[in-house]
């Protein structure tokens, strides 16, 4: 059974999205902690709105129903309803504000008007809005955050109020290339980026419009931040996600098109010709070619076609 704790809802329609929860209920549809998006017909207003859903248990009680099995742990679903289903684009955010709220949700110390009301209302402002308050916030130098972001170059925040700050940072995740590449690369990644300091991007927030040092770019970076900034005229959040994903895309694909000329090169020189010309025109050879040196370290030939790549690219 359902019962309900809070809702911003008319009652007709609060009922009908109830109904809709415990069909999915029933048929074992909803995972703890893993969100869905699905399109919900209310009769206010009437049309079809998108539904992210997810089902959760309070983490303090789900280790006490643990140690003690006969105590059943409270779950509660939560609902969160946009105009269309294109919630599903932030459904890993969604996923990560959830779990925030289920480590923080203590119903018995923090009454639910003055803590979990608030946190739920926030969650388009929170959980959606960031991607785009950055692009607005950057403008033109968002080139340099994206170059950032695909280079894995630590990135410092200075003298930014705490919601700035978290922004960035959410937008740096967004736009790497995490669970794209394989996992021991991006590690590898990580650390040589870290070691080499004097690349650390620091961003000063104490201006009007951030102030950026040792900061680089591409060409490659330089048209996607224009692609943003000319979606910001039309100021959807969504948009600028959908951007960001295709950003990602072509990327791996320009890393993925490199791969290949570079196992073509380790027996054909005309292939490496190919290889410099396609780092050369991409926009991106500085990045790619740093991703493919660390996956490739322990490949004896592939290692090799890299370092010419590399006397090619510097001179």
């Amino acid at each position: 059974s359902l019962s309900l704790l809070d809702t911003n809802l008319p009652a007709e329609a609060e009922t009908e999205l109830r109904s809709f929860i415990a069909k999915r209920l029933t048929k074992g549809a909803l995972f703890e902690g893993m969100g869905n998006v699905a399109s919900v017909g209310l009769s206010i207003p009437e049309y079809k709105v998108g539904c992210y859903y997810c089902r959760f248990q309070q983490e303090n009680l789900l280790e006490m129903a643990t140690l003690e099995s006969d105590i059943n742990a409270p779950e509660y679903v939560v609902c969160f309803l946009g105009g269309s289903e294109k919630e599903d684009t932030f459904r890993l955010e969604l996923d990560k504000y959830i779990q925030s709220l289920k480590i923080n949700l203590d119903l018995e110390q923090k009454p639910l008007e003055t803590y979990v009301n608030p946190y739920l209302r926030s969650w388009f402002e929170n959980a959606v809005c960031p991607i785009q308050r950055v692009v607005l916030l950057f403008q033109e130098k968002l080139a340099f955050l994206l170059h950032a972001a695909l280079s894995y170059t630590p990135v410092e925040v200075k003298n930014a109020d705490e919601r700035t700050e978290k922004d960035i940072s959410r937008f740096l995740a967004a736009a790497s290339l995490q669970g794209l590449v394989q996992e021991g690369t991006m590690t590898s990644l990580c650390i040589a980026m870290t070691e080499e300091q004097h690349k650390s991007m620091i961003i000063d927030c104490s201006g009007p419009q951030p102030q950026l040092h040792n900061a680089g770019s591409n060409r490659f970076c330089e048209e996607w931040m224009q692609a943003f900034v000319n979606g910001a005229e039309g100021g959807n959040p969504f948009l600028f996600r959908q951007i960001l994903e295709n950003f990602k895309l072509k990327a791996i694909q320009d890393i993925n098109n490199l791969k290949r000329f570079i196992r073509q090169a380790e027996m054909n020189h005309y292939a490496l010709f190919k290889c410099y010309m396609f780092l050369k025109n991409c926009g991106s050879g500085d990045i790619l070619l740093k991703i493919v040196k660390v996956e490739h370290a322990e490949m004896p030939e592939a290692r090799n076609v890299v370092t010419v790549l590399e006397e090619f690219m510097r001179e």
